[in-house]
């Protein structure tokens, strides 16, 4: 399916310039630390797996051990299941990084069974949404401080299978269904980007843009719960036989480094993006009044005070 897909043309480079990829220890993730690594930008591989993240990088400076112009990958540790270790993973950047020019915001579970993370939340609007917008909201004046900063959420279209429900992001009021914890999770992840968006315009912010993106249906190993979830075989059926027909990772990764890097998207902010174009999301997702609750919904399951922490100032104190 590569050849139909759409692909980043963009050259342009990433010298001097520092980009967080979240979940990239394998798979569309791993691709986009290794096409920025390619641009000569310090790479901040953002992974819960130490191990697994560590031979990552180690095979994607083999991989490049011939090219000129290559940046710099380094390894932090990252648990989206526990705010704690956002919060914990944002003070170590924020010690050693003047600037950010980009958050993807890619890592995700999928079709997981029924859990809580420490923090209370159930496990796919925990790690997919509610992680991530801390993340960058802590991040936030570091990305600020930059030029022209990136936020991107890969989303995917299987958020317009199930609305979000508002009154009950946690699977607290109905029965617990994995395919419609993930959709919730990833209208999410469109709402937020847009609801940011509205935010950083209403503080006056245009060095700041948003994106989310679905990057394809992708041969990877995000599929690794369905035999738990669906059913036993489902895992095999989805890479062995569905994936004749689905994307490769690297094919996979291009609307995200496109919403990263490209310039033709560079003035757009709080869209839809699939094949490096935008698209219509839900109608949900489309609808402002559904943004601006989520905004407001996010920030108290954060327990976020933003009387005290600004995170529209560059010059907040982040700890």
């Amino acid at each position: 399916m590569d050849y139909l897909s759409g692909w980043c043309k963009s050259k342009q480079r990433l010298d001097g310039c520092t980009v967080i990829v979240t979940g990239c220890n394998t798979g569309i993730g791993k691709e986009a630390v290794l096409d920025f690594y390619k641009r000569g930008g310090c790479i901040i591989m953002a992974c819960r797996n130490m191990e697994k993240a560590n031979a990552a990088k180690e095979e994607i400076e083999e991989q490049c051990k011939t090219q000129e112009g290559t940046g710099t990958l380094v390894v932090e540790q990252l648990d989206l299941c526990r705010l704690e270790s956002v919060r914990a993973f944002v003070r170590r950047v924020a010690a050693r990084e003047r600037s950010l020019r980009a958050l993807l915001c890619n890592a995700g579970v999928m079709m997981c069974p029924l859990a809580r993370t420490e923090d209370g939340f159930e496990t796919h609007i925990a790690s997919n949404h509610l992680a991530h917008a801390l993340l960058a909201l802590l991040l936030l004046p570091l990305l600020i401080r930059d030029s022209h900063s990136r936020i991107i959420f890969v989303s995917s279209y299987v958020h317009a299978k199930h609305k979000l429900d508002l009154d009950d992001l946690n699977f607290e009021k109905k029965p617990y269904n994995a395919f419609e914890a993930y959709c919730r999770s990833k209208s999410a992840n469109i709402l937020f980007a847009r609801a940011l968006a509205d935010k950083l315009k209403e503080h006056n912010i245009r060095n700041v843009t948003t994106y989310s993106l679905h990057p394809g249906v992708i041969r990877t190993d995000i599929s690794r719960h369905f035999d738990e979830t669906v059913w036993y075989g489902a895992s095999w059926l989805f890479n062995n036989v569905l994936g004749l027909f689905l994307k490769s990772p690297q094919c996979g990764a291009q609307t995200s480094v496109y919403c990263a890097i490209d310039e033709s998207c560079a003035d757009e902010s709080g869209l839809y993006y699939s094949d490096c174009a935008v698209t219509q999301p839900s109608k949900q997702c489309q609808d402002e009044s559904q943004a601006a609750r989520l905004w407001d919904l996010t920030i108290q399951a954060l327990k976020l005070d933003l009387d005290k922490y600004n995170p529209f100032d560059p010059n907040t104190q982040i700890n």
